[in-house]
């Protein structure tokens, strides 16, 4: 839906494109595709990740585009790095429009299997380089009161599964700082605008280079969706003043059922979620992590799961068409009590002449 913007929506459209963008875990999966997409659409990109081989194949990449491209080795778990990568990119490609924060870090495992510093390292990257990102961003458009932060979140940061506690506690955390942090943009009357792209399940690499401690491969659970599919999201949400843009129907149908039914769910998941989650392909000895260290090798925007792939997406819901949602779903479950009450009704009344 992030291609049937209103008509209201246009001037402001054209007057806020990005010109100028920063985008973290730019080397490969989703943060991949959305270097792509800004590049394909115009936009000067600043790549940062740490595989400084994969960021000048993803810069490759942008710049048959024809646009100007920064790529910049960086861990975002180190705020230092970050904050002076923000000051690299204003000076080298100027003003930045645009703050994409994707990179993640994260591991299969149930908690017994997990060591303190792992679940430590996987929060650093996938929550506090988020945390990292919106300061940096914030520090450079704050002062010209413009530009876009765009924070990718999941399905999951509303409703966690068993074996990925390291990545569901990260995007929980990530969402309650967005909206945290959105309240201060609001108090302060910033035009600086934070949004929120939930994701569901991505045909990336994260399922081969993810610390694994399950002794089988890993897989995405439920319906596969591409990294461009997240990508055209992102791009909408730094171009349309949106709070949330939920991706993808398992997405919506995730965060409703965890609303309606949080405790069907957990069961539902504690019987079918490690099964969903881990094919019967035993895990190699040399499984690759990239949990502390990158891991070598030519990934790029897709995982293995390509014949899994849906050929078509549902589109995108965002905080305007939600609403719109809710009120035809109340609408409908009106109507349907009424019916209801209607169709009892002759049977009352003749039992109460009987």
């Amino acid at each position: 839906m992030w291609r049937r913007a209103r008509v209201a929506d246009r001037a402001f459209i054209m007057s806020t494109t990005p010109k100028i963008a920063v985008i973290t875990g730019a080397s490969a999966g989703v943060g991949r595709a959305t270097a792509r997409e800004f590049a394909a659409r115009g936009c000067d990109v600043a790549l940062l990740a740490r595989n400084a081989e994969r960021l000048e194949a993803a810069a490759r990449e942008c710049r048959s585009h024809g646009v100007r491209v920064l790529p910049l080795s960086v861990d975002v778990a180190h705020a230092s790095a970050v904050c002076a990568a923000a000051r690299r990119c204003e000076a080298e490609l100027g003003p930045m429009d645009a703050w994409v924060n994707v990179a993640m870090a994260t591991a299969f495992a149930p908690l017994s299997r997990l060591l303190p510093e792992e679940f430590e390292r996987g929060t650093q990257v996938t929550y506090l380089g988020q945390v990292y990102g919106t300061m940096a961003a914030l520090d450079c458009m704050r002062p010209r009161n413009a530009g876009s932060i765009i924070n990718v979140g999941s399905a999951l940061a509303f409703r966690a599964i068993p074996l990925q506690s390291v990545y569901c506690g990260a995007k929980f955390a990530v969402r309650g700082f967005t909206e945290s942090i959105r309240s201060e943009l609001l108090h302060e009357g910033t035009r600086v605008h934070l949004s929120m792209v939930h994701l569901p399940a991505m045909n990336t690499p994260q399922f081969d280079w993810a610390l694994n401690r399950t002794g089988h491969r890993a897989r995405p659970m439920g319906t596969i969706f591409t990294p461009e599919d997240a990508a055209r999201a992102i791009w909408f949400a730094a171009t349309h003043r949106r709070r949330d843009v939920w991706v993808g129907w398992p997405t919506v149908k995730a965060i409703y059922a965890s609303r309606l039914i949080p405790g069907l769910l957990d069961r539902y998941l504690a019987r079918t979620a490690y099964e969903g989650q881990l094919t019967a392909e035993p895990l190699p000895p040399d499984a690759p992590s990239n949990l502390f260290q990158s891991v070598n090798g030519p990934f790029g925007a897709h995982g293995r799961f390509d014949e899994r792939m849906r050929t078509t997406h549902l589109g995108a819901l965002s905080d305007r068409e939600r609403a719109a949602a809710w009120g035809v779903a109340g609408l409908g479950l009106l109507a349907g009590l009424t019916w209801l009450a209607r169709r009892r009704a002759p049977g009352r009344a003749r039992a109460h002449r009987a």
